[in-house]
């Protein structure tokens, strides 16, 4: 698909002339990306149908060397029943049904870019998957889920760490999570089992572990101060292994860890149309603990963001160097294997991007959410291992030239419910 700059210029300044609204604004990341993780305890004994949905057109113009571009027309729709027996206890469940546009045949797992996930087609029309969550809250700001967790961009993980176009391509995520949150900290602990075996099966148990935490000197939205600082700690561990599974043509055990820690500020502007401004820097870390998929043992890169809220606007840039890192689930922009390219890596790749965003809470349990994103990639050399055909590979090196990259999207999320009935 052949991308007009001028088109998206236009996109951009288009939507300068959207109608906004006079109130504090949500950002996209809650708006469209984000479940939310609210437990009222006034809904004792009470029977609900809820229905969530996600709309949206993604077109990833991916350039040079990293990825390959693609787009993502489609929907998800989750109805689900849900009961709250106790003031503190909940159960819900449903099903999870995820359809692109055009496609009639799906994979029976998300979409990623990590070797050994078997992409086998057992679905037709929708890919559908159950889900079921019981979420148990003991304590004020305290709360264990089992089943299908609050999970992707839930998580918060910086983009190096999580891409969050996985809303659009990921399954649900399931396992168990702790969630604890007080006016000074938020944790946010979970395991995601994506791949159960069988005695005897021919594929591999895979799950993934982490940890999301942030260290605050004030509340979320500001209102006891202008400044407000805070520590945040990321670990993603991925595993693939398994002890029951004989029948595997591949049994060796991967694991893999990225994790970030850094520091960041938000200051609340004292005007009426630019309320906010962030800062953000972490520092990043991959490790290949087990195995030999991917090319590097270790990894490091530094990342820097900066944010400005202007009512339903959000303008973001930001700045991404790294050495030898692997992101595991992050955009492959923010890593140093070539996902398109097999055998070829980036010797210290660095990439700056300017994002534009709006968001606009239509009603209640609707929100509409674009963005416009520019990504440049600097010219850096590439190491190629290309496999020849009597069976040994040669090593070529390859200057790369500076590449832009083009990432746009429209989306409009629904979540609503209505009560069937009170007991």
């Amino acid at each position: 698909m052949k991308t007009s700059v001028v088109g998206y210029l236009a996109a951009i300044a288009a939507f300068l002339f959207i109608p906004v609204e006079d109130v504090f604004p949500q950002r996209m990341s809650q708006l469209i990306y984000a479940e939310d993780t609210t437990f009222s305890a006034n809904e004792v004994r009470e029977l609900k149908l809820r229905f969530r949905n996600l709309n949206f057109f993604r077109n990833n113009e991916y350039k040079g060397n990293l990825v390959k571009g693609y787009t993502l027309p489609g929907l998800w729709i989750l109805p689900t029943v849900s009961y709250q027996p106790l003031r503190n206890l909940k159960v819900e469940a449903g099903a999870y049904m995820l359809r692109y546009w055009g496609g009639n045949r799906y994979p029976n797992t998300h979409y990623i870019n990590l070797p050994g996930y078997d992409n086998e087609y057992t679905q037709s029309a929708f890919h559908a998957v159950p889900f079921f969550r019981v979420h148990y809250a003991p304590l004020p700001g305290m709360a264990l889920v089992l089943g299908n967790i609050y999970g992707q961009n839930n998580h918060s993980l910086i983009e190096p760490l999580y891409n969050k176009e996985l809303a659009m391509t990921a399954d649900p995520e399931a396992g168990v999570q702790f969630l604890w949150n007080t006016r000074h900290f938020n944790l946010d602990m979970w395991i995601n089992w994506e791949s159960f075996i069988f005695q005897g099966d021919d594929k591999q148990e895979e799950f993934t572990y982490g940890i999301s935490s942030r260290i605050k000197t004030a509340n979320e939205y500001l209102d006891e101060g202008n400044v407000h600082f805070y520590v945040p700690l990321q670990l993603l561990f991925k595993h693939q292994g398994g002890e029951i599974n004989t029948s595997a043509a591949i049994r060796g055990v991967k694991t893999w860890l990225n994790a970030a820690a850094g520091f960041g500020f938000d200051i609340k502007m004292p005007f009426r149309n630019f309320s906010k401004l962030n800062f953000e820097a972490d520092a990043a870390y991959y490790a290949q603990q087990k195995g030999e998929a991917f090319p590097f043992d270790k990894g490091f890169g530094i990342y820097g963001k900066l944010g400005a809220d202007m009512r339903n606007f959000r303008l973001n840039a930001g700045y991404w160097q790294c050495h030898n890192f692997v992101s595991l689930m992050g955009d492959p922009l923010f890593g140093a294997v070539s996902m398109a390219y097999s055998g070829q890596t980036y010797k210290n790749p660095k990439t700056v991007y300017l994002s534009l965003e709006y968001s606009h809470k239509i009603g209640k349990g609707f929100a509409l959410g674009v963005h416009a994103d520019v990504y440049n990639t600097f010219a850096g050399d590439t190491k190629n291992i290309v496999s020849l055909e009597d069976g040994t590979s040669e090593i070529t090196f390859t200057r790369v030239p500076n590449s832009i990259s083009f990432l746009a999207g429209v989306y409009l999320r629904t979540d609503f419910s209505f009560l069937i009935k009170r007991f």
